[in-house]
């Protein structure tokens, strides 16, 4: 059972995401609460596998909350809230260790997919939300030449792998396209990850995007 953490302080969304979380079978919301302050404290004593964090809310905003997340000795996945498109905290959740972002209008499928995969290890990078999360945080420049440098430490196989983490792909689709196991996959990102140093998926599809092998 996926356990789920919500942090969002407008009831009516933390409603619709329990809705259509515990529609599924294998995912269980253990906690919600409505601001910042408490999330790592209800982190500890839940044990959540995913956490849901409102980017923007009244109280300890969620960079704040993902700051006290990311410095407990197993930190859950998080995956940020918003209501925008391109946020101005994007790049520093990123920095901090998201492992992505979802629109809160984002389709039901779409959400419970996320949660799996971020349960899995995987991150947040829905084709239709990626490339403009990528681009916003380029700050309109593709600091081609730094990427470069660390995407020429890859082998062919790790650049196309890497290539596809960058177009939102999982594991499995990834796996698919290339013909590869899904386990075989798994250890390529790894690998990726270690070799450009990259803390997760979004970091890894912004040096993608940064050194062009994301248009």
């Amino acid at each position: 059972m996926i356990k789920v953490l919500l942090a969002d302080d407008e009831d009516l969304v933390r409603s619709g995401l329990r809705t259509i979380l515990s529609s599924a079978g294998d995912i269980e919301v253990v906690a919600e609460c409505d601001d910042g302050q408490h999330v790592a404290d209800l982190v500890r004593l839940h044990r959540p596998h995913v956490v849901l964090l409102d980017i923007r809310m009244r109280s300890a905003n969620g960079i704040v909350a993902l700051r006290r997340l990311m410095a407990l000795p197993e930190p859950p996945a998080v995956s940020m809230l918003t209501t925008f498109d391109v946020d101005e905290y994007v790049q520093e959740a990123l920095r901090i260790g998201a492992n992505g972002f979802l629109l809160k209008d984002i389709e039901p499928v779409q959400l419970v997919k996320a949660v799996r995969d971020l349960a899995r290890g995987g991150a947040v990078l829905d084709p239709s939300v990626a490339a403009r999360v990528v681009h916003a945080v380029a700050d309109g420049e593709r600091a081609a030449e730094p990427a470069r440098r660390l995407l020429s430490a890859l082998s062919d196989r790790e650049l196309e792998v890497v290539g596809l983490v960058g177009q939102g792909m999982s594991n499995a689709e990834i796996g698919h396209a290339l013909h590869l196991s899904e386990a075989t996959v798994k250890g390529y990102v790894s690998s990726v990850l270690g070799k450009i140093g990259a803390a997760n998926r979004v970091q890894a599809a912004l040096v993608a995007y940064r050194g062009g092998l994301i248009a």
